[in-house]
């Protein structure tokens, strides 16, 4: 499996499956830009799709060598002590670079990414929201740490390059992102791994707003034990349908989105809310093949090889005609592309559903993924900040049987 990797000059690396040669993916442009927030996002999507990708961040390595940050100062291009240490820093990333991408060998492909902006505000944005708490600025005096880091950008424009498309870099495989993805140019792209991570950053918009995540009311197959199936909901999931629409008109949410599955219980808990709602045959339930309808106890009984296997190795266990773990986050890709793209949505889905859709958020691995917790009749609120995902509970208070497993401790040996 080859790796791909994030420099923020950021430096990024990945290895997959999907082709034979590793990629550096080189993130450019003048300080608040957006570069690490899109390297960091860029990381978290291209993991989530079975794409091992490690961030190596400049910053970071200065920091390391030099434990306080005086002021801009360190970034004129006439400090020459500032100077050496800098190149330092950056021959040290690359020989970290060099050693993630030998455990893997063959060739390497290089991407550049570069983020262009010209628009004060939204640079000046960019500084109050992230740099303000900067380890660079532990005082945190916002109106200092503006007028320092506006002293830091122009240190360097001086020795600053930016890609060249019509004479020195046409030949090399880059996107230009243009005022926060206002404009995009695209060049040369090589192969399939490039175009997703094109798509991927033309897809992602910077912008406020929350995703709420929620499964349907209790099932009337939640209450018999029984996986997959199409039933409607239970009494007690009628209830919760209404207790959602309640906290929906409670937040006050403008221009809210709904979206469901095409399965019953998803739609009847949709039609409680009074609002117009989109099915999306995507959001359906993992499909449990000959397990569909069966309680475990039912699978363990009749198909005991089955039932081992997929505790040895929950995310990538195939159901004998149906889905694995892994098959549903290829399934759910475009639903992920369309919320980073919405404003406000709710996302009334299924327990395997919304576990890809938080690791996602939630940078969570493929081997914890399977067994993230998604209580019945809870919502969370996952409202993207800076450099992650901020997560708000809500328990509605309407009674449910638990349908989580937990872990196997021991390993089923087959």
């Amino acid at each position: 499996m080859k790796k791909k990797i994030t420099l923020n000059l950021t430096f990024f690396t990945w290895a997959s499956h999907m082709t034979n040669s590793s990629t550096l993916i080189v993130m450019i442009g003048l300080p608040a830009r957006g570069k690490t927030y899109m390297s960091k996002k860029l990381t978290r999507y291209l993991n989530w799709i079975g794409v091992p990708t490690k961030v190596f961040n400049l910053g970071e390595y200065r920091r390391e060598a030099v434990q306080s940050y005086k002021s801009y100062d360190f970034f004129r291009h006439d400090n020459a002590e500032a100077m050496k240490i800098r190149k330092q820093c950056a021959i040290i990333a690359l020989q970290d670079v060099k050693t993630y991408l030998n455990e893997e060998g063959g060739q390497i492909a290089v991407f550049f990414v570069e983020s262009i902006c010209d628009d004060p505000d939204v640079i000046a944005e960019n500084i109050m929201d992230v740099k303000v708490s900067s380890p660079d600025y532990p005082e945190r005096h916002r109106e200092r740490v503006m007028e320092d880091f506006l002293k830091r950008i122009e240190c360097y424009k001086v020795t600053y390059q930016p890609l060249d498309p019509d004479q020195h870099d046409r030949d090399r495989s880059f996107i230009q992102v243009i005022n926060v993805g206002q404009r995009f140019l695209v060049n040369r792209v090589q192969d399939y791994i490039q175009s997703k991570i094109v798509y991927y950053l033309m897809n992602i918009h910077v912008h406020t707003h929350s995703i709420y995540l929620c499964r349907h009311g209790e099932s009337e197959h939640n209450i018999q034990g029984l996986i997959g199936g199409d039933s409607g909901l239970s009494n007690r999931g009628k209830e919760f349908a209404r207790a959602l629409r309640g906290f929906v008109e409670s937040h006050k949410l403008v221009d809210l989105k709904v979206w469901t599955s095409q399965l019953k219980r998803t739609i009847q808990t949709a039609e409680a809310l009074g609002v117009p709602y989109e099915q999306w045959k995507i959001l359906n339930e993992i499909d449990a093949g000959v397990c569909e309808e069966m309680s475990y106890d039912m699978i363990k009984h009749m198909y005991p090889d089955e039932y081992a296997m997929r505790d040895q190795d929950k995310y990538h266990y195939r159901y004998p005609g149906g889905e694995s773990y892994q098959d549903l986050v290829q399934r759910l890709e475009p639903v992920i592309m369309e919320l980073e793209r919405q404003g406000n949505v709710l996302v009334i889905c299924h327990q395997a559903v919304m576990r890809c859709l938080l690791a996602y958020f939630l940078d969570k691995s493929a081997d914890d993924l399977p067994y993230l917790k998604c209580p019945l009749h809870v919502v969370l609120k996952l409202t993207p900040v800076a450099y992650g995902c901020k997560v708000d509970m809500f328990d509605l208070k309407v009674e449910a049987v638990n349908t989580h497993r937990n872990r196997p401790l021991v390993t089923t040996f087959l």
